[in-house]
């Protein structure tokens, strides 16, 4: 339980700071990162750094769109076929997040299982 807490907030720490230099794909590069570091069992591999990008892409997304009334995530929902529903738009940004994130994490995961093999 320790290591999925850890791994949790040093994900988000982490892809605070690589997102300030690097574009949206950063949070794949530090999923990957805390999960060569910082070893998980099981499904918690892909469950925690996926929660971890998803948390924090939506409330990142939410703060965004608060501060402009959601007008732009409500035009883009309409784009979509999601009805205009902001809201909605936030939790699909959230999931998109979250998944490259939980998809990175496994990577990491398999390519620490490959180093400790060849060792």
């Amino acid at each position: 339980m320790r290591k999925n807490i850890l791994n949790f907030i040093v994900t988000i720490i982490l892809a605070l700071i690589l997102s300030q230099f690097l574009p949206w794909g950063s949070v794949m590069a530090a999923s990957f990162i805390t999960a060569l570091l910082v070893s998980l069992k099981r499904s918690a591999v892909f469950f925690v750094p996926f929660l971890a990008i998803a948390i924090l892409w939506m409330t990142h997304a939410f703060w965004l769109s608060n501060a402009n009334d959601f007008i732009l995530a409500k035009k883009i929902a309409n784009l979509l076929p999601l009805g205009g529903n902001a809201y909605l738009l936030i939790l699909v940004t959230g999931i998109i997040g979250g998944l490259s994130a939980g998809i990175s994490g496994v990577f990491g995961k398999q390519c620490s299982q490959l180093l400790k093999k060849s060792r």
